[in-house]
Parts: structure tokens; sequence; C-alpha cells
């Protein structure tokens, strides 16, 4: 039987939430469930449960892919490095395709956000797409001709775990990283990063949030801290248009809400740009919150 639309799963720590598309992406139902937390065999039965509960709702039969946090390893083909951790190493695409009856796709959530974005949202019909998560951690994913590159470790597009480019005395060796590292872009412009670095400048403890805000009516620390976020992500970003030329960079995550940062940025990446000129365009989501889940679904092809 032809599948007459494509399932997408977003799987979070708290919440489960899945969508169908249409062949022409339209959004035909979404619906979410609770992460059984600690409980691998629970959470892989809510998925089926789920997928079961939209296609009777729906009268047919789908695609699934699933978007994750961390990814499988293409060596073992288990996963790794997701912050459900009871989930790490095991073969979860195996698990639920058994579960299921039938195959499925997993990619990691950033990677289907940039996938989303090029195939219907903000860079649909450009070439090279980057597409970069700014929230409780920094990921990224590489989209070109339409096609998500894994690489050849599954890591394409993973940024977030490279040393902040360019670095001041100030900014060396950089914050711990979970990863053993010290330094890493993630540690720098992920929210926590971005709150870490105001305390250390004698700020407030206060969220990424509230900084911009703080910072929008005027307080001087926090200008001070944004400012210095501004210009380690057009660092950051420009080491990626130096390696991988994309025609469009998408930012996602919470931080992609700051909309200052889409003028602030490209005016300060261009003196780290082995180019004359930048042409790359930094744009917001079309799709916002629900780009992850939508690019799991356009894991298939349109049939």
């Amino acid at each position: 039987m032809k599948p007459s639309f494509r399932i997408g799963i977003d799987l979070g720590g708290t919440k489960i939430e899945a969508i169908a598309l249409d062949s022409h992406g339209t959004v035909r139902l979404r619906h979410r469930v609770q992460t059984p937390a600690g409980d691998a065999d629970r959470t892989i039965a809510a998925i089926r449960d789920l997928v079961h509960a939209v296609e009777a709702k729906l009268g047919g039969k789908g695609t699934v892919g699933m978007g994750t946090p961390g990814s499988l390893s293409p060596v073992s083909g288990l996963l790794r490095n997701a912050n459900s951790t009871c989930l790490n190493g095991l073969p979860l695409d195996r698990l639920i395709a058994q579960a299921l009856g039938r195959e499925v796709r997993i990619a990691n959530d950033a990677n289907c956000f940039a996938l989303s974005e090029a195939a219907d949202g903000a860079a649909a019909g450009a070439t090279v797409v980057f597409g970069v998560i700014l929230g409780t951690g920094v990921g990224g994913g590489l989209v070109i001709d339409g096609k998500l590159l894994h690489g050849r470790h599954g890591i394409g597009g993973e940024w977030g775990h490279n040393p902040l480019p360019w670095p001041t005395d100030a900014e060396r060796p950089g914050p711990a990283c979970f990863c053993g590292r010290s330094g890493c872009i993630e540690t720098f412009l992920s929210g926590p990063g971005m709150a870490a670095d105001h305390r250390a400048a004698g700020g407030s403890d206060l969220s990424a949030r509230e900084i911009a805000a703080q910072a929008e009516s005027g307080d001087p620390a926090a200008q001070a801290t944004l400012d210095r976020y501004i210009d380690r992500l057009a660092r950051g970003l420009a080491h990626v248009i130096n390696l991988v030329d994309p025609d469009v960079i998408v930012l996602g995550g919470g931080l992609s809400n700051l909309a200052l940062l889409y003028d602030s940025v490209p005016a300060r990446w261009g003196r780290h740009v082995f180019s004359d000129v930048v042409a790359t365009r930094l744009v917001p989501p079309r799709h916002g919150d629900s780009s992850g889940v939508r690019g799991a679904a356009w894991l298939w092809p349109a049939q």
C-alpha cells in the first residue's frame, strides 16, 4: 500500500510530538504526548502508540521519520549523545521499526531543522543551507541540493564542538564543555553560555532571555554581554561560511528570537570571511518551533 502521508516525530526530553504532512507539505494533523522519563521501553511504546493514533485518525498509513538529540553511530548503529540518556547505546531506529513493522528514518534534531527550512521554509530554493540551533545547546545541520549531508561519521554540521575561532586572550582557554574539551562554540553561544558569560563579567544571575530584555531597556552590563555574544556568533558563522559557503544560514532555537542578530551579525562577519563580498543571508526560521518535527517528516521524499 502506497503511503498517503508522511509522519514526523520529534523526540524531546519532556514531550514527543507527531505531525502528518500531505504531499504538498500541508499539516493534516499534529499531536503530542509526554515523554516517559528514564524508560526506554515505555518511550518506544509511546512512539508506536502515537504513530498508530495519527494513522487511525487519518485513516491511512504513513512513512515515519524521527528527529532526536544525538545521532546514530555509523559504526555501531547505536544512539549516542542524546539527552534522553536511557536511549543512548540502543539501536533506536531498529527498535522502533520493529515496534511499527516498517522502516523508520532517524536524524539529529538540528539536521531535521535544517532540512525543514531548506525544503519549504526560510531557505526554500537555496542550493546550500546551514541550519543552526541556538538553545540549551548549539547544533547545526547542512543541506545541499535538498539533501542532508550526514558525513562519514554522522556528524555533518556539528559546529558547536569546534573551538570558538579567533579567540581573544580573555576567551582562552574558554569554559569547560560537557564533551571534555574547553572553549567549544557551544559554551559561548548556547543560552546557558550567554548566562554564564554575563555572570563572569559581574552581571546578575539572569537567563539569556532576561539579559536580552535588559539590554533592550538600556542596561549597560546586559548590552555588553549581548555585544560579546554578537561578535562571537559572527566569528563562529564566518568559519562556517569559509568552510561550506552556504547561500542561506537559518537560525533556530530560543536565541533565534533575538531580532537584532539578523542585522548585527552579518555586519561583523565580513572581516573574517575569505571573500571580498559576503552575500550569505542570515534569516529566522519560517516554521519556528515546528521546523524540527516537520523536518523529521521530510526525511522521506514526497511520494
